[in-house]
């Protein structure tokens, strides 16, 4: 029997567990069946997917449907039933739990809950071709690792390869689907290094853990962590945690991870404690902003903090707070997200209550709330998209700091960014740097720090790789700067130059002269009052916390 398993990934380097999963269960259970993954992503071609499904000439297919791909699948089911009238087609995943099998087309079967519950009555119909409409997962079975050694190299090179060692979420969170569980199913460490040395084996890059809440337990958590770190390799591993639950062991360790290594995307939300309340998500506030500060702090782990736009109980005014206070912990990636109303979720039932409208399909995301009406709720959406445009790159790492240690309101310098941007159709448009760069120029000649706000800009231009200033960002031009120094500098300069490395150094080298109040800003001033000077930006990089910037180094500070 040919069983095509398929799902379609946001994107190329993302794989699907929940596939690897199905497959060993329909191994086990139907040994005789051949059975064919294909990972396609939402980005490719329609109708040429819908060859490569039909081309293998399926007897059964099989989907994993989440939010991001339901539209996709949902239109090759469609299809699908119409080439292929008599072949059952089974859906399963987070989307298909929630399916109601009257939006179905005839002859498909929705499979509820994990595939590892499933019963022997499912696979007898299966291999009998007598499906029902609906089967549901018994709760809580146990899982294991799902990949094969041959999977590697078909199905996982060049992918992020998700790993979990836990099951669940010990949190209740309202808008999250891990709500509807109870509990949290915990691997035993000896089988979760096993498997890990596994993956590890065929070095990938990234390796994801799905775990809901990865340091729910410290001392567990801590243990993986070291482990991994014993390994060789310079794989990187991603990680979902809570902010307040670190321990102060867990900080010391972490405090001496090596750069690239680790990443950590952490669930923030909101700092306002009624809509923390109101959404059932237990956080000490004080010690979440603490341990990030100090996560931050250490700058050798890429941290990703997330809030949600549209949570019940924020108002404009709270809203703003969070934003700010986010802004002021300087992760490296500060995502704003729509709250997704999710069918099945304690918050999805109480969204009368809530006063909440959101889109009828996938990703059901929020469109209206008591507390913000349409058109705030669309005001803040796009301040986050400005955001999300500007600060979650490499661009402008020393004008970010800049605005923090000023003390400028961040809400209040994207409200006017935002401005321009809409203005020039920036969200239309392609977000080059080139173009970012522009839009913030524009903002500087509204600013009384007009002139220091523009070096900061040509600072990170520079810093960033860039080798040619754009004309917005008008200075004195390099090679003169070159020549210059060249005349003025001694033919030994340690540690940057020697006589012999002197002419390959000014040839390589990208120059640019600074004030003093640059010079301060960016921490390169020589003394307490620097007039200013030149810097070269080295063509080799650096990386700190994920991010690849230029060397750069004070050359010669004007008399």
């Amino acid at each position: 029997m040919q069983i095509s398993l398929i799902t379609l990934n946001a994107r190329y380097s993302h794989s699907c567990p929940a596939l690897f999963h199905v497959r060993n269960a329909l191994a086990r259970a139907l040994p005789e069946s051949s059975l064919a993954l294909h990972q396609f992503t939402i980005n490719d071609p329609y109708y040429q997917t819908l060859l490569r499904i039909t081309g293998d000439q399926p007897e059964i297919i099989c989907f994993s449907v989440y939010i991001w791909n339901a539209d996709y699948t949902m239109r090759l089911v469609g299809d699908l039933r119409r080439i292929l009238p008599e072949i059952p087609i089974i859906l399963g995943g987070p989307e298909a739990t929630f399916m109601a099998l009257a939006s179905l087309p005839a002859g498909c079967t929705v499979v509820r809950g994990e595939v590892e519950g499933l019963g022997d009555d499912f696979f007898r119909a299966l291999a009998a071709l007598t499906l029902q409409a609906e089967y549901c997962a018994a709760p809580a079975p146990p899982f294991a690792m799902p990949y094969w050694e041959a999977d590697y190299a078909p199905h996982l090179a060049n992918r992020n390869i998700y790993y979990e060692s836990s099951r669940g979420c010990p949190f209740s969170c309202s808008y999250c689907l891990s709500s509807v569980g109870q509990g949290v199913r915990y691997r035993e460490l000896p089988e979760v290094e096993q498997e890990l040395a596994q993956i590890l084996a065929h070095k990938p890059k990234i390796i994801r853990f799905v775990d809901r809440t990865f340091n729910a337990l410290p001392e567990r958590s801590l243990a993986i962590w070291r482990w991994l770190l014993a390994q060789p390799g310079e794989t990187l591993f991603h990680f979902e945690i809570a902010p307040d639950l670190f321990s102060q062991e867990m900080l010391a360790f972490l405090a001496q991870v090596p750069q690239g290594r680790f990443q950590f995307e952490i669930g923030l939300q909101s700092t306002n404690p009624a809509t923390l309340e109101a959404v059932n998500r237990k956080m000490d506030l004080k010690k979440a902003q603490e341990n990030i500060r100090r996560l931050v702090a250490f700058d050798n782990i890429h941290l990703h903090l997330d809030l949600i736009l549209g949570l019940p109980c924020e108002t404009e005014a709270t809203f703003t707070a969070s934003l700010n206070e986010a802004f002021g912990m300087a992760p490296h990636h500060l995502q704003m997200g729509l709250l997704k109303v999710l069918p099945g979720t304690a918050i999805s039932k109480a969204a009368e209550a809530f006063g909440l409208v959101s889109a009828a399909t996938p990703p059901y995301s929020v469109l209206a709330t008591r507390w913000l009406d349409h058109a705030a709720l669309s005001r803040l959406y796009w301040l986050g998209e400005c955001l999300e445009a500007f600060y979650n790159n490499r661009f402008f790492r020393n004008l970010w700091a800049y605005i923090r240690e000023t003390g400028e309101e961040p809400f209040g310098f994207f409200t006017q960014l935002l401005a321009i941007c809409q203005a020039a159709d920036f969200f239309s448009l392609a977000k080059t740097q080139e173009f970012m760069t522009r839009m913030l120029v524009e903002l500087a000649h509204t600013r009384p720090d007009r002139e220091l706000f523009c070096e900061l800009v040509r600072f990170d231009w520079l810093v960033s790789g860039q080798r040619l200033l754009p004309p917005w960002l008008d200075a004195e031009p390099s090679k003169e700067i070159r020549d210059h120094l060249w005349r003025s500098l001694p033919e030994e300069l340690p540690p940057h130059y020697t006589r012999l490395t002197r002419n390959e150094f000014f040839k390589r080298g990208i120059f640019a002269r600074f004030s003093g109040s640059l010079l301060t800003v960016v921490g390169l001033a020589q003394g307490q009052a620097s007039p200013g000077g030149y810097v070269c930006f080295f063509q080799e990089q650096e990386c700190v916390a994920g991010h690849q910037r230029q060397r750069h180094a004070v050359l010669f500070v004007e008399k």
